[in-house]
């Protein structure tokens, strides 16, 4: 594997950063996952505007997208991964001293690609009791600080749920450890609205804009009243729930919802029909 680090592309063998870098000390640094279909990275643009934001909410320089964007083709065309990727764009405080603190160095950039394995159709999550800060100064940034998503992962995947799902602190639905959260009531398809804590995910956004799908602020209970549940993620697409908290949602759990799997449909060939939408 090819690797870029700061200003170039090396073999994965020498690809190293600091131990004193901040991303690794004290998890000073924002990130994206991008899909890459044959060679080509989906949304990346929504992705990279994305990026911009979270370094600037984070109070990092602002990423030079020239540089990321070079940083991602030549990546890409090293590894050739076929036909899915993953892609990981890691934009870091740099090397600081050991505290919270940055340094005078300037930020790390790290690019990196793993093939993809795409995901089932449908799948199990389950509810965790920590709830999301909607009032955090990291609400809505897409940080590396991700030891809270680590711990709720390794819960729900004790009892067979890939995803867990997480309430706020005033007790409404919010988001998964890295999907987005989406119920269909009353026929209508709805997802938390940004206000609740959850992350501006790029494949929930899509969602919205090509379909009627809205924003919808529900408490927790809401999901237990869902006809359909289902999850957003770069690397789930539109994927289906089957079982929550072990009670099952689909009499068969390799066949989404009515609503679920058109919406499915269409994400796929709104996807195939426009890379970077």
């Amino acid at each position: 594997m090819r690797i870029w680090v700061n200003d170039r592309l090396i073999d994965e063998r020498e690809a190293v950063v600091s131990v004193l870098d901040h991303g690794l000390t004290v998890g000073d640094g924002v990130f994206e996952t991008v899909k890459v279909i044959g060679d080509t990275p989906f949304a990346l643009t929504r992705h990279l505007r994305r990026l911009h934001g979270s370094a600037i909410g984070l109070g990092l320089p602002v990423p030079v997208e020239p540089v990321v964007r070079e940083a991602v083709a030549a990546v890409v065309a090293a590894n050739r991964v076929r036909p899915l990727g993953r892609l990981r764009i890691t934009y870091t405080g740099g090397v600081s001293p050991l505290g919270s603190e940055r340094g005078t160095t300037g930020p790390t950039l790290v690019v990196a690609l793993v093939p993809l394995e795409p995901m089932p159709v449908t799948t199990a999550v389950a509810t965790v009791p920590w709830p999301r800060n909607e009032h955090s100064a990291l609400a809505g940034l897409k940080t590396t600080s991700y030891a809270e998503n680590v711990v709720a992962l390794a819960r729900v995947r004790q009892v067979g749920a890939t995803e867990a799902l997480f309430a706020n602190t005033a007790g409404e639905l919010c988001e998964g450890t890295g999907s987005n959260v989406f119920l269909v009531l009353d026929g209508q398809v709805v997802t938390p609205p940004l206000a609740s804590g959850c992350l501006a995910g790029v494949t929930r956004d899509l969602v919205l804009e090509w379909s009627d799908a809205g924003e919808l602020t529900v408490p927790m209970a809401a999901v237990a009243d869902a006809s359909e549940v289902f999850i957003t993620s770069t690397t789930r697409d539109v994927q289906g729930v089957h079982d929550i908290d072990g009670r099952a949602l689909l009499a068969d759990p390799d066949k989404p919802g009515p609503i679920t799997a058109e919406l499915r449909e269409l994400f796929k060939a709104r996807a195939r029909q426009n890379p970077d939408p």
